[in-house]
């Protein structure tokens, strides 16, 4: 049955339900995963529509060979799937997220004297509290700075329960002396005073700075009142420390509350998206990352994957999120609104100004960037032979024999200007009989290209032929037979003076012995010389080796056979692998080819 029929059919069955759907590839792989609100609806719009859709789009259409899908309650419960897939099975057209990592966490531990530190790790059976994820590492570091200068909190991992304190089980450290933790370890600290600190500093973390900033202000007091005068200068520098860090961050209107700020700006193929948290009208991060569009993607459908991707790690997700484009996402208990006027668009503007930044600093660094070194070559080839467009993927063919015996062929792949060599193939000479390269060559390229047109597999932009104007023509030749002459570019190279040939042109090019392109043409040519001179070696010895055997009394063409394809030759036959032969070719045969041996063995000494 036709590809699309049979697809179409399977389209028809599918239920008008929210679900995920999944395409498979003839491989059997999966190349795409998406999330519809009407499974049917979605699925039969891939094969439906004919104007406006992209050229990817297209291309992921025809590879299409089964499709699968999963029901499921919600759209909520279709996005969580779809996500979930996406990041087990990495599918070929699903958008890439550049920016795509585990995000750290700051945890407050559950145990006495709690430690406060850096994790990516959610492991809530140490941790009493997780806060983040924090998308810039220096905003979460710069957090942690600022309690380590205000608390001293422990950094060591004791089992600091009462009884090990009563019974000295441990001793203070180095950081004790330095000021940095005033020895719990050692019941110089009081619990109680200890929880307030991290109570504190929980407090700070959430973006509320005003627990902290009323009782360092009340303790400088009371010690000034005191006479402390040092002690209150330590708190009054203490409530200066979270004063400027205050001012750092961005306060915009303590009414607001927390919500979350995502504004996207698209450019051809790639997505740009801003992201700000703020906590009681304080924005306490502000994150950019780029994603990588590998369909004809919406602003909608690629806001709707980073929110989720962002809000879904949350440990307490805000309730409300302000988007500058409409976003179609079912999130219980989440609301979503793109503001038109008053705070709340002043913050879409903000966000928009920096996602609009980080924009141009990335299309100005690729500007800037200088091409990479293969890159350039391949420019440089495309110049000088004169070719449409760049040779991201060329092959080369060559032929070797000696004196007409064991004629075999190779070739090699180069991709993006590096040697491909899970694509290189060796190719045994099946139709020509003799030293005859110009029918080798023609039958070699035919062969090739007639299975790559078969499997549908892409073709080169170059073909490259060791050898002058007779083994040029005799592969363009087979390119006419396959209907691919004119299609693809091809030329051959001649040893004697490194020229050029072009088909139907009888002068050939002459270009710069020094130029990188001619010298990437050479490189491609002797792999190709190299790869094929080893396999006819190898097919030599082998021939060679296996005549060898005919020499021994009673062992015949089958039983030979036999031993080279579990032996490399015989000479690699040992004593220990007399069990092994034995079971191979029988005892009595095994006991012929040991008896060669060593008269062979006898002979040479």
């Amino acid at each position: 049955m036709d590809r699309l029929k049979r697809l179409k059919e399977k389209i028809r069955t599918l239920p008008h339900e929210p679900g995920v759907y999944k395409y498979y590839n003839k491989d059997e792989k999966l190349i795409y995963v998406g999330k519809a609100k009407d499974l049917r609806k979605r699925v039969s719009s891939y094969f439906t529509k004919q104007e406006g859709v992209d050229r990817k789009t297209r291309r992921l259409v025809s590879q299409i060979e089964r499709i699968d899908y999963t029901v499921v309650s919600t759209e909520f419960d279709a996005l969580l799937l779809e996500n979930n897939l996406i990041k087990e099975n990495q599918p070929k057209y699903n958008i890439l997220l550049r920016d795509d990592k585990t995000y750290p966490f700051i945890c407050v531990t559950d145990e006495h004297f709690p430690r406060i530190y850096p994790t990516r790790n959610l492991d809530k059976e140490s941790c009493a509290k997780f806060f983040g994820p924090y998308a810039s590492i220096r905003t979460m570091n710069t957090l942690l700075e600022l309690l380590k200068k205000l608390y001293t909190f422990r950094t060591c991992r004791y089992d600091l329960s009462p009884q090990n304190i009563e019974v000295g089980k441990f001793k203070v450290c180095l950081e004790y002396h330095i000021g940095n933790c005033k020895g719990p370890c050692e019941g110089l600290q009081e619990e109680e005073h200890y929880d307030q600190q991290v109570e504190q500093a929980v407090s700070i973390i959430k973006g509320n700075l005003g627990p902290a900033r009323q009782y360092f202000k009340n303790r400088m007091q009371e010690l000034a009142g005191a006479l402390q005068f040092e002690e209150a200068q330590r708190m009054k520098e203490r409530l200066e420390l979270l004063e400027n860090y205050q001012s750092r961050s961005v306060v915009v209107n303590p009414d607001l509350g927390d919500l979350d700020v995502y504004t996207i700006s698209v450019h051809e193929d790639r997505a740009f998206v801003n992201y700000l948290k703020l906590a009681n009208g304080m924005v306490i991060q502000s994150h950019n990352l780029e994603a990588k569009k590998k369909l004809d993607e919406t602003e909608s459908d690629i806001l709707a994957m980073v929110i989720f991707e962002l809000h879904h790690q949350q440990v307490e997700p805000t309730r409300e999120i302000l988007t500058n484009v409409e976003v179609e996402l079912d999130m219980p208990g989440v609301s979503f609104h793109v503001p038109q006027r008053g705070d709340k668009k002043k913050l879409i503007e903000l966000s928009l100004k920096n996602v609009l930044y980080f924009r141009r600093d990335k299309m100005r660094q690729q500007e800037s960037t200088p091409p990479k070194r293969n890159e350039r070559v391949l420019q440089k080839l495309q110049i000088d032979l004169r070719l449409t467009e760049i040779p991201d993927h060329i092959e080369c063919f060559d032929n070797s024999n000696m004196q007409g015996t064991n004629p075999v062929a190779a070739m090699v792949c180069f991709k993006h200007g590096y040697a491909a060599k899970k694509e290189y193939r060796h190719f045994n000479i099946k139709t020509v009989v003799g030293a005859n390269d110009f029918a080798s060559m023609h039958e070699i390229v035919h062969r090739r290209y007639h299975r790559l047109l078969e499997e549908e597999e892409p073709l080169p932009q170059l073909i490259i032929i060791d050898g002058g104007k007779g083994q040029l023509s005799a592969a363009c030749d087979a390119l006419k037979e396959l209907g691919l002459y004119g299609k693809i570019a091809i030329v051959g190279i001649a040893k004697r003076l490194e020229e050029i040939y072009f088909p139907e042109d009888p002068y050939p090019l002459h270009i710069d012995k020094k130029s990188e392109s001619l010298l990437l043409i050479q490189r491609i040519r002797d792999e190709a010389h190299r790869f094929a001179i080893e396999f006819h070696r190898k097919k030599r010895n082998k021939a060679g080796l296996k005549l060898e055997a005919t020499n021994i009394r009673g062992i015949g063409k089958k039983t030979i056979d036999k031993i080279y394809a579990n032996f490399r030759s015989l000479n690699h036959i040992e004593a220990k692998d007399r069990t092994k032969l034995e079971a191979l070719i029988g005892r009595q045969k095994a006991d012929y080819v040991f008896d060669y041996l060593s008269t062979k063995k006898e002979s040479q000494t």
